[in-house]
């Protein structure tokens, strides 16, 4: 007579059958966790850069700004008053020149910022330092044409410094994000 044969368990030397699918299913859960985390966490800093208003005719030193930089001032404060939320500006850096200073005046009072004061000597670092912290945010500066050309060199790269006219006309729009190259827009207002 013979013996039932029973059928054989499963040995350590067998792989289910479902594992490969499994891991396949797992490693793309991982995957798709790490390309969501790059993205929720990428974001665009804009910097706008504005020269500081005309200067009086005048023989000192640090002169007041004109009436047409004072008119300049008033347009830059009415562009930038978007109120609460999106497109709102989150902090205004001013250099220490009184020209500067005036031209910021109507923003800060429209806008309820308090200006953080920068020495334009310090120009090169303050804007390597300006985007940390402030990543998906927006950022007002305000300096002397020399020091709007620094902060473009640092900020965009130095083929953007080159662009930059002596005109006080001009703004300009530094997208900086945090995966990529900045771009530049020039405006007149």
């Amino acid at each position: 007579m013979m013996a039932a044969m029973e059928p054989p368990g499963i040995t350590r030397h067998r792989r289910p059958f479902l594992a490969p699918l499994w891991l396949t299913l797992l490693a793309l859960l991982i995957a798709a966790g790490v390309v969501y985390t790059a993205y929720r966490g990428a974001a665009t800093t804009v910097v706008v850069l504005a020269a500081s208003g005309e200067k009086d005719p005048a023989t000192i030193d640090d002169p007041p700004i004109s009436a047409e930089g004072e008119r300049r001032a008033q347009r830059l404060a009415q562009m930038l008053s978007t109120g609460a939320g999106p497109g709102r500006l989150d902090a205004l850096y001013v250099s220490g020149e009184r020209r500067a200073q005036q031209t910021a005046a109507p923003v800060a009072e429209l806008l309820h910022l308090t200006p953080t004061p920068y020495d334009a000597r310090d120009a090169a670092v303050v804007a390597a330092g300006l985007t940390r912290g402030r990543e998906g945010g927006a950022v007002l500066v305000i300096g002397g044409a020399p020091t709007v050309q620094q902060f473009l060199r640092q900020l965009a790269g130095p083929g953007s410094a080159a662009q930059a006219a002596a005109d006080p006309d001009l703004l300009y729009i530094v997208s900086v994000p945090s995966f990529g190259r900045p771009q530049v827009l020039r405006l007149k207002y």
